[in-house]
């Protein structure tokens, strides 16, 4: 009797604190520095929560490691549903990418809802050519003498490259940046050849003609550059890299509090204001149940399992 007495103190305590959530700031985690298209798009959600649920989501910047710093932050935070992770894809990538993580992609957290997701995009210095066929003939006659720069070992600008090489055939030098705006900023500055990144990141480059966008990596083109041929299209088979952008919660989060986060997420990405601004950076809203983003980061962390099987890349 003293146990279901206490278990049932125990559901009507935590129902209490999900009913009242928030009563204080919630720290929203990101795992790269400011600039990036992951940090853009938490700085996009952020103010709709805070309107939405009536206290401040505040955007913490924890970049390092491949996002691991945050995500171990999170992971062992108190489920309460004041501290969370505002990630990318690369929670899924890195599950099979590092052999020895303190946590786990799907164990450790609760899946909220994705906000948008993303093409990445081959974007180049104009020393690069004019498009891939003319990117990979100087590849091809001088191998090793080209490079390519990422946000970092593991993210999808990483895999993209190496997934890249492999369907290729081009031995091209992979540059780790620290976030995706060092690692443009590279390649404007000529210090490398090309990059991969999704595109609200490289929009306003390629508008403003510091860059050079080459390719898409997706099934179809982005109607904000409608110009730009998939990778496919280009001539290169099989590298389709897309990002999503996401948050989640520490594992025992209370249902409530993430059904409240994740019906806030999904108006936010709907709503007539932020759907526009989504669609203006390049991205599509999603907005996804809990339920729905689960099933997904699984089939996630598979489809990047095999990526990584398949170009060999490793952490660097």
């Amino acid at each position: 009797m003293r146990r279901i007495v206490a278990g049932f103190l125990l559901v009507f305590a935590a129902s209490a604190v999900a009913q009242s959530y928030p009563t204080r700031p919630v720290r929203v985690l990101v795992g790269f520095p400011p600039g990036g298209g992951t940090d853009i798009m938490a700085r996009l959600l952020a103010p709709k929560l805070s309107e939405y649920l009536g206290q401040q989501y505040v955007v913490e910047n924890r970049p390092g490691a491949t996002t691991n710093i945050a995500s171990a932050m999170v992971a062992t935070s108190a489920a309460d549903g004041y501290t969370l992770l505002f990630t990318t894809s690369a929670l899924a990538i890195n599950k099979s990418l590092y052999k020895n993580l303190t946590y786990d992609a799907e164990r450790d957290f609760a899946p909220v809802s994705v906000f948008a997701e993303s093409p990445n995009l081959l974007v180049a210095h104009a020393s690069a050519g004019g498009s891939v066929k003319e990117l990979l003939a100087q590849a091809k006659a001088k191998p090793g003498a080209m490079n390519y720069s990422s946000a970092g070992s593991g993210t999808s600008q990483h895999l993209a490259g190496e997934l890249f090489k492999a369907r290729t055939g081009a031995q091209i030098v992979h540059i780790p940046y620290k976030g995706t705006a060092a690692s443009l900023t590279a390649v404007i500055a000529g210090e490398v050849h090309f990059s991969f990144a999704n595109v609200p990141a490289i929009l306003g480059h390629v508008k403003n003609g510091r860059l050079r966008a080459l390719a898409v990596l997706s099934p179809k083109r982005s109607a904000l550059m409608p110009d730009v041929p998939t990778m496919k299209e280009a001539g290169v088979a099989d590298v389709e890299v897309p990002v999503w952008y996401a948050l989640l919660a520490p594992a025992a989060t209370p249902r409530e509090i993430v059904k409240t986060l994740a019906d806030a997420t999904m108006r936010a990405a709907h709503s007539p204001e932020l759907s526009q601004k989504l669609v203006e950076q390049g991205t599509e809203p999603v907005g996804n149940s809990p339920e729905e983003f689960a099933r997904m980061l699984k089939e996630e962390i598979a489809r990047w399992a095999e990526i990584v099987r398949i170009s060999g890349a490793k952490p660097e």
